[in-house]
């Protein structure tokens, strides 16, 4: 399966949504759009993986380095999911402790307000 990406501003926040599968072969497209975005200054991310079938250890750090470069700059990277296996993930791993998890674009929005 292959790797969709699409992003979008909305106010401050720079929007990635992300669908198919995120693994060792569709990982480098998603670290080089979110490398893209920090570039060019876009430093407070929402990464949306409600249309993501699958994720592995590589996509996770992808995630996690992402995370490290925004932080790095002052900003923040949340992440929508609401599916219970990509949840299950960030649950066993601990990452759902270091990311700001959400069920919609709006509601990672309102957390920074």
């Amino acid at each position: 399966m292959d790797l969709a990406l699409s992003s979008r501003a909305e106010g401050d926040y720079e929007i990635i949504e992300v669908g198919g599968e995120i693994d060792v072969y569709t990982a480098p497209k998603l670290r080089e759009a979110i490398v893209g975005a920090v570039d060019s200054g876009k430093i407070s991310l929402i990464v949306d993986v409600e249309k993501v079938d699958f994720l592995d250890s590589t996509g996770l750090g992808v995630l996690v380095g992402a995370l490290k470069r925004v932080r790095g700059e002052g900003g923040s990277l949340d992440i929508v999911c609401t599916h219970e296996r990509l949840l299950k993930i960030f649950q066993i791993t601990g990452l759902d402790k270091v990311f700001g998890l959400h069920s919609s674009v709006d509601a990672a929005i309102a957390s920074h307000a």
